[in-house]
């Protein structure tokens, strides 16, 4: 039993460790665990993936489908339109925006609420000439608080209703947690709204995030094709690889006043050709040099490919988890795979100058690339970026948008009265939006997180080994014997703040999977009820504004309101003090020990 401790005891602060490190992803991470934990007998082989099919991963999936099927219905396009003229003041602004995505992420996942909102209040900030940077952060942190709320608005809840059940016997309602969920985010969303965005610094540029950090006009160049040169009589293939050492793009082609801007590629150039490309001025240079051309008079601007045949730019921030975060800009050959051209990558702001190929993508960077309006949305979305500028919606909206609506209240509400588990209800759904004809088939799958998926399946049998084993006992007696000396409200202070802090730096999944165990422990060593514990556990682990690693909305804003990594905490510390300062008082009086 003691090696077997000692085993899980270490595969478990090993995968904390890789979660904090972040070069591996988590999901990887956790299935190496799991793979471990079965290899040295702690988890028995029949039951290693048994996670995959446990309540809690089907209802977060659910949840993660019915959430894009509200989204592609236009329901919450409805609401959004309703608060576009709220910008007269910050506080205005940020009060409408702010209130919306709690309310929002109350009742479907807040990532997606912060999706849907991200592009109005882009929009919104460049009418009134307002930073993003004072408004993305509040925003964010509003839609994380808003999933405290009910059982279905963040997988943390979903996860401690799941493991309540399993231990004894019953788990949470729908509405179980909004006892202290839901003044808890009023509070939080008020602060945010009347002081947080008062203490977000600026860094020497009190206009960050209004100007254009792509400056994509001063690089756009219009070059002839002179008989001699050695692009005549080439392709547009032939010439990127006899350029590939050259950090330029061809973004567009003019041929006897047409403009293309997706050019044929295996058409030879002539004489009458002119290229529109894209590249700083030393990369232009020798671009023109290497192939003989020459400067076709005046610079073009980026009108004439928005022009030409629906070309369209798009700004893109890359979301947590993206296929591509890690991977050099050429590696993805954008333009052969996607049909679509890089024009400039910005990373806290800050536009970069160098060479666009070897530039290694991270979560929150903006991308801004160029293609016909047919193909922008179709590759974002493939790469997993989130653009960030208002989506078109389509005829019929109200009458998608009501079914919707209508088949998602039914699930909430059979879930809520207990008629069926929330998993069944919410699949019900899901069957009822594809049949409507609301959510293709092939969207229903991609809008499902899946390293989130992967990462519950895999820690849910290696959290059962951390009970089997004893591991989860040890630790609970061991907070269980402060007791004495400081009483149980201060032990439910102290698990509420240490799972706040593991939550700034895991995803808050991984956090709940370790820590709502240890709260029922500790309560059955001390004969008490567990519900306040996991309420505490629940608070906590939704609780993540110290860092931008800490929860994805975190990530997906950091891009675009140009924050550096020190400016969370300066608004996180004192909103979780206050959360703390609240929280407990709440637990104890709605749910007594």
């Amino acid at each position: 039993m003691m090696f077997d401790q000692a085993a899980i005891g270490l595969i478990l602060i090993v995968l904390l460790a890789m979660f904090v490190w972040g070069r591996v992803r988590y999901d990887i991470v956790a299935v190496g665990g799991l793979v471990v934990a079965v290899a040295l007998g702690l988890v028995p082989a029949e039951k290693a993936f048994s996670g995959f099919g446990h309540p809690a991963v089907i209802t977060v999936a659910a949840v993660l489908m019915m959430s894009r099927a509200l989204q592609q219905s236009g329901a919450v396009h409805i609401i959004t339109e309703r608060i576009k003229n709220f910008s007269g003041t910050p506080i205005r602004q940020i009060g409408s925006l702010a209130s919306v995505a709690a309310g929002l992420s109350g009742f479907m996942n807040n990532v997606g609420a912060l999706a849907l909102l991200m592009p109005v209040a882009m929009d919104s900030c460049r009418r009134v000439k307002r930073s993003p940077k004072l408004i993305l952060m509040p925003v964010a942190f509003a839609s994380i608080l808003g999933g405290m709320v009910t059982l279905i608005g963040t997988p943390p809840n979903i996860l401690i209703a799941t493991i309540r059940a399993d231990s004894l016997g019953e788990g949470f309602a729908m509405f179980d947690f909004a006892y202290v969920g839901l003044p808890v985010a009023l509070l939080g969303t008020l602060f945010v709204t009347f002081v947080g965005w008062r203490l977000i610094p600026f860094h020497g540029d009190e206009k960050s995030g209004l100007t254009d950090p792509f400056q994509i006009d001063a690089y756009l160049s219009e070059l002839a094709v002179p008989k001699a040169s050695e692009a005549h009589g080439k392709t547009l293939s032939e010439l990127e690889k006899l350029t590939e050492d050259i950090d330029v793009a061809i973004v567009g082609l003019v041929r006897r006043k047409r403009h293309y801007p997706r050019p044929p590629q295996h058409e030879p150039l002539t004489g009458h050709d002119r290229l529109i490309v894209q590249g700083s001025a030393e990369e232009l240079d020798a671009f023109v040099q290497k192939l003989g051309l020459r400067m076709a008079g005046t610079k073009p601007d980026k009108s004439i490919l928005v022009k030409a045949k629906q070309a369209v730019f798009s700004e893109a921030v890359v979301q947590q988890g993206s296929s591509i975060i890690g991977r050099t800009v050429g590696s993805l050959r954008l333009r052969g795979r996607y049909n679509v051209t890089l024009l400039g990558i910005s990373r806290q702001g800050e536009a970069s100058r160098g060479r666009l190929n070897d530039f290694r993508l991270r979560a929150g960077d903006v991308i801004l690339v160029e293609g016909l309006e047919n193909d922008v949305p179709d590759a974002l979305q493939r790469l997993g970026c989130l653009p960030l500028a208002e989506r078109s919606v389509s005829v019929g909206t109200e009458r998608r948008a009501a079914m919707a609506v209508g088949l998602f209240a039914v699930a909430v509400g059979v879930a809520a009265t207990g008629l069926l588990p929330i998993a069944v209800a919410f699949s019900g759904a899901i069957i009822g939006v594809v049949l409507l004809g609301i959510l293709p088939v092939r969207e229903m799958y991609t809008s499902i997180d899946w390293p989130v998926i992967v990462l519950l399946g895999a820690l849910i049998p290696i959290g059962g080994a951390m009970e089997t084993t004893g591991v989860t006992s040890l630790v609970a007696d061991s907070i269980a014997g402060m007791a004495g000396v400081a009483g149980p409200a201060f032990l439910i202070a102290l698990l509420l703040v240490v799972t706040m802090t593991l939550s700034d730096v895991l995803n808050n999944a991984a956090t709940t999977v370790v820590m709502a165990p240890i709260g029922i422990s500790v309560a059955q060593a001390l004969d008490l009820s567990p519900d306040p514990f996991l309420m505490a556990v629940a608070i906590g682990a939704s609780c993540a504004f110290l860092t931008p690693i800490g929860h994805q909305n975190n990530a997906l804003i950091m891009g675009p309101g140009a924050y550096r990594f020190g400016d969370y905490w300066r608004v996180g510390l004192p909103l979780e003090i206050l959360i703390v300062s609240a929280s407990v008082p709440l637990i104890l009086v709605f749910w007594p020990i």
